[in-house]
C-alpha cells in the first residue's frame, strides 16, 4: 500500500473517531441535562442568553425545560423566555410564534403583558429591518394597541404608546414619500391624493406641516388658488412656527395671494373643523 493511501486511511480514521466522540459528547450532555431540575436548566438558559444572546443556545435550554417539565411553573416561564430569546436574535417570526403560543396557553397569566409586548415589538423592530413595510406597520399598530388597551397598568404600556406613535408616523412617512415622488414627476393630482391622506388620517403626526405645504405647491401648480390658500391658512393656524409655513407664505405672496380659507372643498371643511371648531 502506498504512503498516500496510508495517509488517506489515517485521516479517515481520525474523522470517524472525532464524529463518534462528538456524538458521545452530545449524548452525555443530553443525559446531564435530563438529570437536572427545571430550575437548573432554566438557569443555564439565562446564562446562555446573557453570554451569547445571538446564539440559539438559550432557546434550546428553555425548550428543554418545557419538554422535560411540561406542567411546571418553569415550563410556563420558559415559553415566554423563548420568545424573548428569539427576539434578541432578531428571529422575529419565531419570537412572535413563541409569544403567541404563550398567550394561547396561558391567557391572563402574569407574563401575558410581556408576551404581548414581545409580539408587538417583533413586528415593530422588523419594520426597520426591511424598510417601511406598511403591512408590518399595521400589524405592529394592532399588537401595540392590545398592550395599551388590555394592559394599561403594566410596565410595557408607556413604551407601547411611544412605539405606537412612531409606527403611526411610519405610515404617514410612507404616504409622504410617495407623494413627494409624484410631485417631483409633475403628477400633481396623484401627489395631492397622498398628501390628503396624511392631513385627514395622520393629522397628529410630524408629517402634517409638510403635507399641507406640499398641497400648497401642488394646487398652485394646477392653478387651483382657493385650495392652495386654504391649505396655507390651516398650516399657518396650526403650525405657524414651522419653516414649511414660511415656504408656503413666500409662494403665495409671490403670486399676490394670502393664506386664507376660500372655496368649499375638502380643505375648507377641515379649516372649519380644526380652526373654527364648526363640525356641522
Amino acid at each position: 500500500m502506498t504512503g498516500r493511501a496510508n495517509r488517506a486511511r489515517l485521516i479517515g480514521a481520525v474523522l470517524v473517531v472525532a464524529v463518534l466522540a462528538g456524538c458521545a459528547s452530545s449524548r452525555q450532555r443530553q443525559v446531564e441535562i435530563e438529570s437536572m431540575s427545571a430550575q437548573e436548566i432554566f438557569a443555564l438558559g439565562e446564562q446562555a442568553l446573557e453570554s451569547s444572546p445571538r446564539q440559539p443556545t438559550a432557546t434550546r435550554y428553555f425548550a428543554e425545560v418545557e419538554r422535560l417539565y411540561p406542567y411546571s411553573e418553569w415550563a410556563k416561564r420558559s415559553v415566554v423566555m423563548q420568545a424573548y430569546a428569539e427576539h434578541k436574535r432578531k428571529k422575529y417570526e419565531d419570537a412572535r410564534a413563541a409569544a403567541q403560543r404563550y398567550l394561547d396557553l396561558y391567557p391572563g397569566d402574569e407574563d401575558s403583558a410581556w408576551a404581548q409586548y414581545i409580539l408587538a415589538i417583533s413586528y415593530y423592530d422588523e419594520i426597520d429591518e426591511i424598510g417601511r413595510d406598511q403591512g408590518l406597520t399595521f400589524q405592529a399598530l394592532q399588537a401595540l394597541r392590545v398592550v395599551i388597551e388590555e394592559y394599561p397598568d403594566s410596565e410595557y404600556a408607556k413604551s407601547a404608546m411611544l412605539k405606537f406613535d412612531l409606527a403611526f408616523d411610519h405610515l404617514a412617512g410612507k404616504e409622504m414619500e410617495i407623494g413627494r415622488f409624484y410631485l417631483r414627476q409633475g403628477h400633481y393630482t396623484s401627489a395631492i391624493n397622498r398628501f390628503r391622506v396624511v392631513v385627514e388620517q395622520f393629522q397628529t403626526t410630524t408629517h402634517t406641516p409638510e403635507a399641507l405645504h406640499r398641497l400648497v405647491e401642488s394646487y398652485l401648480a394646477l392653478g387651483l388658488t382657493d385650495e392652495a390658500q386654504t391649505a396655507a391658512a390651516i398650516l399657518g393656524h396650526n403650525f405657524k412656527g414651522s419653516p414649511f409655513y414660511d415656504d408656503s407664505y413666500r409662494l403665495l405672496t409671490g403670486r399676490g395671494l394670502n393664506a386664507e380659507a376660500r372655496g368649499q372643498g375638502w380643505l375648507s371643511q377641515i379649516y372649519r373643523q380644526s380652526v373654527q371648531g364648526l363640525w356641522l
